[in-house]
């Protein structure tokens, strides 16, 4: 478990771009290419938050709160997802490879309506059960039904 208490967070180039608690009501927080590999951001509120090119590698999102975040070009290999609320977020060229976006401990889905996955990396993704919408932009030749996802409103 990593602590909250005055983290840092710094980019790609080793530069602090945030310091403070990360699972606090924080919206509109901007960690482009910011190096957030392996933390624990279980329950995180980081509505329309710009992740675009962060490294979000081993990651645990585990029910965050993330509406509308921005993680174009970002890597997510092996982050969990499940519960989180990605509703209208933005992975248009990010790194899903072997992210857990299936169903939380309590049988509760992630949230993807809206979301657009063009270009993402969905390989050995766990998407089974997590739920998206008529609106949801999957990448070319991806089959939701396949991989055993439900349509919601």
């Amino acid at each position: 478990m990593v602590a909250r208490k005055n983290l840092q967070v710094k980019n790609k180039k080793g530069e602090l771009i945030y310091e403070g608690d990360l699972r606090s009501n924080i919206e509109e927080l901007e960690l482009r290419d910011a190096v957030l590999e392996g933390l624990n951001l279980q329950g995180s509120h980081l509505d329309d938050a710009d992740l675009t090119g962060a490294n979000l590698r081993g990651a645990d999102l585990y029910w965050a709160a993330l509406f509308r975040a921005d993680f174009t070009g970002a890597d997510l290999e092996g982050a969990q997802l499940q519960g989180a609320d990605l509703k209208k977020a933005n992975f248009t060229g990010a790194n899903l490879r072997k992210a857990n976006l299936g169903r939380d401990n309590l049988g509760g889905s992630t949230q993807l309506q809206g979301a657009i996955l063009a270009g993402a990396i969905l390989e050995g993704a766990n998407l089974e059960g997590a739920e998206y919408s008529a609106e949801t932009i999957f990448p070319q030749n991806f089959d939701p039904a396949k991989a055993k996802m439900l349509m919601r409103k």
